[in-house]
């Protein structure tokens, strides 16, 4: 089943358009992430899952539920981290918790709640002196009241140090093995990589690449890395740079650098034995997230320079009919 459908969705503030007919799906149980640059889109996108903003056009669901008609019914099932948490000072933790819970209608027991996220022995502390890794935490304790089948979470390890973002990626994880969709909007990309099952790439308003990691790799032929060490004379590195496939070859201070598709990396190494390298060890790195995100969404400036440059030439071109001649 579908958890999340955006149809056509467009957003206008004005003169300024957030969406541009947006198309996505997000399956049930699922951990999706969606990325993008600031500005892209996808707070927007957010606010009108949760209806707090109405589209200028086009059509968004949860679970089948019209995200505007039926707004309530989809907050019922809907647990939601915000961007910049902002807590009640004087509120204890156990407080902003119980009150997440009576608001769902729910019967969670707010001590395991907070037990769960890290912050059992700081549930009778006012929420105003918590740091802001704690507020997140509070947060996502809020979220996960009532059992939701939806988990918005947007930039949820803002605030957390290493061992709490691999905490929250543990929670994450739990929760869509039991079942719940995830949909997770964030500027860490380690943290993306590491947990969600596909990724949705927004740019200017549009959605320019949506699939698993794995198969956008392909997709854009970003490089992978091949690092060597060994005795590798200058003929050897030259050898590596004329190997079909690759696209740079550079020393370091532990060797060479190979850049080039991931299925020549085998072909790289041999270019390099046989050119006199004596390797003594080598080892390959993949494209991370952040190289596709980059390449997608540069690719996308360069289509859109393309288009308006097309658009130009087409306005300055001369009009044959013009004149009173006409082919």
């Amino acid at each position: 089943m579908t958890a999340i459908e955006l149809d056509g969705v467009r957003k206008e503030y004005g003169d300024v358009v957030a969406l541009q007919g947006l198309d996505l799906e997000v399956d049930e149980g699922e951990v999706f992430g969606f990325l993008g640059p600031n500005g892209a889109g996808k707070s927007t996108t957010i606010n009108v899952l949760l209806d707090f903003v109405r589209p200028t056009d086009g059509s968004a669901t949860v679970f089948g539920l019209d995200a505007q008609a039926e707004s309530v019914a989809v907050r019922e099932r809907t647990g939601v981290l915000p961007e910049g948490f902002s807590t009640y000072d004087r509120l204890t933790g156990r407080q902003h918790v119980s009150f997440a819970v009576e608001s769902k209608g729910a019967d969670d027991d707010p001590d395991a709640l907070l037990e769960r996220v890290g912050l059992g022995d700081a549930g009778d502390r006012k929420a105003g002196g918590y740091s802001k890794g704690m507020r997140q935490r509070l947060a996502l304790a809020m979220a996960l009241s009532g059992d939701p089948d939806l988990l918005v979470l947007d930039e949820p390890s803002s605030g957390l140090d290493p061992a709490g973002a691999k905490e929250m990626r543990d929670i994450v994880r739990a929760e869509a093995d039991s079942g719940t969709t995830v949909f997770f909007s964030s500027h860490v990309l380690g943290q993306v990589e590491a947990i969600c099952d596909r990724v949705g790439i927004l740019q200017e308003g549009e959605v320019v690449a949506v699939d698993t990691i794995e198969n956008l790799r392909e997709s854009v032929a970003a490089d992978a890395a091949l690092h060597v060490t060994g005795d590798i004379p200058d003929a050897a590195l030259d050898a590596a740079r004329a190997a079909p496939g690759v696209t740079a070859a550079t020393r370091t201070d532990h060797g060479v650098t190979v850049s080039c598709d991931d299925d020549t990396k085998i072909d790289a190494l041999v270019a390099l034995r046989d050119a006199g390298a004596t390797v003594a060890s080598f080892r390959t790195e993949e494209a991370s997230l952040e190289d596709l995100f980059l390449t997608l969404t540069e690719n996308a400036d360069d289509a859109d320079d393309a288009d308006s440059a097309d658009g130009a030439a087409a306005a300055d071109a001369p009009d044959a009919t013009a004149g009173g001649e006409s082919a």
